[in-house]
């Protein structure tokens, strides 16, 4: 076995001495930097009951998708990983350890992937195990991260306050009773947990159960939503109740990124059709796509900041659907166009001042062509950091190298993790930190910025724009 580190202190920095030296400097004064995390999918209810986790497998594995949309592309099925099925007789894993050994007889496949990257950062930083994870190992690792998860020092308000996280948004739907961020607001803890508003569920159509999930929306607002207008005093009634809770922000993962300015009897009759569940596919893309200018005007009014995520064939694999839900590693980018599609908000909102939106895309030639420009004219738009599939350090670098000449540093938002591995955070921000302060570096050394400014923009991306892009 090699002796080498397994996070060497200079990682993903440049080969060049002079870029690397740059980027060390860089980094090292940012790498303390306490973490805004403004979207991502944590579970509030961790830290409003502030319980041990259970055990390293349903902490670490059986959450991640990224980690099981590998498992599951070399065969290994989810019940072999604990994860049952909502119905059938397949035989599921029991023993967490069993799960944990399986995830480590396959760690090799997530060489030179994200993952693999946050995975050691975890492992070293965290838990302070030094040795590569492998088959041999695997119980002996188990065993010492399990007891580790019993002890008070990594309860999660505990962990929360050791990884420096200033604050952190979780993401709820409108029909959430946000009962755990409720039980936060009445706590004296001082550690700041957000929501955010995410409302695919009573916004597209083609959802499931989404009928039902309007009848549920108005039933929470004491509105009636048998008529569009109900339905959009429903919407803001539950953004304000959002808000009440800290939220700062909304979040769409629309198909696309198609938008509509329509008459109100149009809204009328394609919301009438949505309840009924008989629209076609072309008339729920144009109510889904009415329904972000309407998120949007509502932005206007009460100021959350709005994101969009289009891009994505949501659960491709039906049957993996069928047996396991959502968030299962299925999920495939598709391609998307933003110039024709976000036409119509644009032309109503572009140029308000007190309008914000985020966009976020899985399409990275749209980075130069559509969102750098984009971002660089209407004062409204930000370029959303690397997201999903791009959230590596090929994709930060890509990222940087397509948007920064037309769009610049200060049109884009910082970083944000969006994650539900609540113990990866500090790994995806280290990444990203390092991923920065290389691609400042080789600047500096071409003598494009001079090192002053690097520091500046170092601590910016950080840190610093995060925060005023999500108004913390």
């Amino acid at each position: 076995m090699s002796d080498e580190p397994v996070l060497h202190p200079q990682r993903l920095f440049a080969s060049c001495p002079r870029q690397r030296a740059i980027a060390t400097e860089l980094y090292e004064a940012v790498r303390a930097l306490p973490i805004v995390s403004p979207h991502g999918h944590t579970d509030p209810r961790w830290f409003a009951d502030n319980q041990p986790f259970a055990n390293p497998a349903e902490l670490l594995v059986q959450p991640d998708h990224y980690l099981l949309r590998m498992l599951c592309s070399q065969g290994l099925r989810l019940p072999s990983l604990g994860i049952a099925p909502a119905a059938g007789d397949e035989a599921v894993e029991r023993d967490p350890a069993q799960v944990w050994q399986r995830f480590a007889g396959h760690y090799h496949l997530f060489r030179g992937t994200p993952s693999r990257l946050w995975m050691d950062h975890v492992l070293v930083e965290v838990f302070g195990i030094d040795q590569p994870l492998c088959a041999a190992n695997a119980q002996e690792i188990y065993r010492r991260i399990d007891a580790a998860l019993q002890s008070p020092e990594f309860l999660p308000r505990a962990l929360f306050e050791r990884f420096n996280i200033e604050v952190i948004a979780t993401t709820e739907s409108p029909l959430d009773p946000l009962d755990a961020h409720r039980k936060l607001a009445g706590d004296p803890w001082h550690g700041r947990v957000i929501t955010a508003f995410r409302p695919d569920p009573v916004l597209d159509p083609e959802y499931e159960g989404f009928a039902a999930n309007v009848q549920r929306l108005g039933e929470l607002a004491g509105e009636d939503c048998g008529t569009y207008r109900g339905y959009l005093a429903a919407l803001r009634e539950r953004r304000a109740w959002f808000k009440g809770f800290g939220a700062t922000s909304t979040d769409h993962g629309h198909p696309s990124a198609r938008t509509e300015d329509l008459s109100p009897a149009v809204c009328e009759q394609l919301y009438a059709g949505a309840l009924q569940g008989s629209l076609t596919p072309e008339e729920a893309e144009r109510f889904r796509g009415q329904m972000l200018t309407e998120m949007a005007l509502m932005s206007l009014d009460d100021g959350l900041v709005m994101q969009l995520h289009p891009g994505v064939y949501r659960n491709h694999n039906p049957r993996l659907f069928a047996a396991f839900g959502r968030d299962r590693g299925a999920d495939i980018p598709l391609p998307c166009e933003f110039v024709r599609n976000l036409k119509p908000l644009l032309d109503r909102v572009g140029d308000e001042p007190g309008f914000r939106l985020i966009l976020f895309t899985l399409d990275e030639t749209t980075y130069a062509r559509e969102l750098a420009p984009l971002a660089g004219h209407y004062p409204s738009l930000l370029v959303g950091p690397p997201w999903w599939f791009h959230d590596s350090p090929e994709g930060m670098l890509r990222y940087r190298q397509q948007i920064t000449e037309t769009a610049g540093f200060y049109n884009t938002a910082g970083f944000n993790d969006d994650t539900r591995a609540f113990l990866s955070i500090p790994a995806r921000h280290d990444v990203a930190r390092r991923m920065d302060c290389r691609f400042l570096a080789q600047l500096v050394a071409e003598h494009r910025l001079r090192m002053d400014e690097a520091r500046e923009l170092a601590a910016e991306l950080a840190y610093h724009l995060a925060k005023r892009a999500y108004r913390l």
